[in-house]
């Protein structure tokens, strides 16, 4: 049995408007769902007879603690409708700075709603973050 790689992590890569790509890390928790529908094809003779196919849809929902800058940085991409990805991003060890794009999983996403908890005497409140992408990759 493979050990977990806690090097890799998720992360919000993002460019703002004349700037360079920066990232928005860590994600403690992230939730996507895809929806595809499709719906039978009737007609007055017989039921069945093709398919309707809709629009797929990738939601998803991710809760950042909001403690630190991270909180702050996706609520400023929400207001400004500034499209983002959701990348894994990998380091070399444990420590280290110098982190590589692996893959890309989510594209051109958007935030459409945030909610943060309540602060508590124990523990760091978080935000959660609710969106969609228009775009995803698997590999």
């Amino acid at each position: 049995m493979d050990l977990v790689n806690w090097q890799s992590r998720l992360a919000v890569k993002y460019k703002p408007a004349g700037g360079q790509e920066a990232l928005i890390t860590p994600i403690d928790s992230f939730q996507p769902s895809f929806g595809t529908s499709a719906e039978a094809l009737h007609s007055v003779e017989r039921t069945h007879i093709g398919v309707v196919y809709s629009p797929q849809q990738v939601t998803f929902s991710m809760t950042v603690k909001a403690i630190g800058t991270a909180a702050a940085q996706l609520m400023k991409l929400a207001l400004d409708g500034t499209p983002f990805d959701v990348v894994l991003v990998e380091g070399e060890d444990r420590n280290g700075p110098q982190w590589s794009f692996k893959e890309v999983l989510l594209q051109n996403c958007i935030i459409t709603s945030a909610t943060p908890t309540s602060a508590a005497t124990t523990g760091a409140p978080t935000a959660t973050f609710s969106g969609f992408s228009l775009a995803g990759s698997i590999n």
